[in-house]
């Protein structure tokens, strides 16, 4: 096995608002793959051996600050996105954090009431 996680999913309750949250935190356009359906995928090199995800809101998808822990990509340095978290409606709940060697992480919560992470080496 090469990764212990190959796809992630985020569950939101207002998906438009949710897509500009973290479009504007993440700097990215996240891609509508499914006609009809509220589901984003975030950018990823699957092809590449990647790991990528989706946002969603569909029934059964509930917001939770709670239980598993999703660490995005904080990019070169994880102090960038982190700050347009609150500007784009966020809460940061941990700043950012030296983790060692392992580099730093972040924590907080999404406009949806989703616990996340960011994670860089800087």
């Amino acid at each position: 096995m090469k990764n212990a996680i190959n796809w992630f999913e985020i569950p939101a309750n207002d998906f438009s608002r949710a897509k500009k949250f973290y479009e504007a935190v993440l700097d990215v356009t996240l891609i509508l793959p499914f006609e009809g359906m509220k589901y984003a995928m975030f950018p990823s090199d699957m092809e590449q051996g990647g790991i990528g995800g989706g946002l969603v809101e569909e029934e059964g998808y509930t917001p939770s600050d709670k239980g598993s822990l999703v660490y995005l990509n904080g990019g070169e340095d994880l102090a960038v996105p982190l700050s347009r978290v609150e500007a784009a409606g966020g809460k940061i709940l941990l700043p950012k954090t030296a983790i060692g060697s392992n580099g730093f992480m972040a924590h907080f919560t999404d406009t949806e009431g989703n616990r996340v992470a960011l994670h860089s080496m800087k």
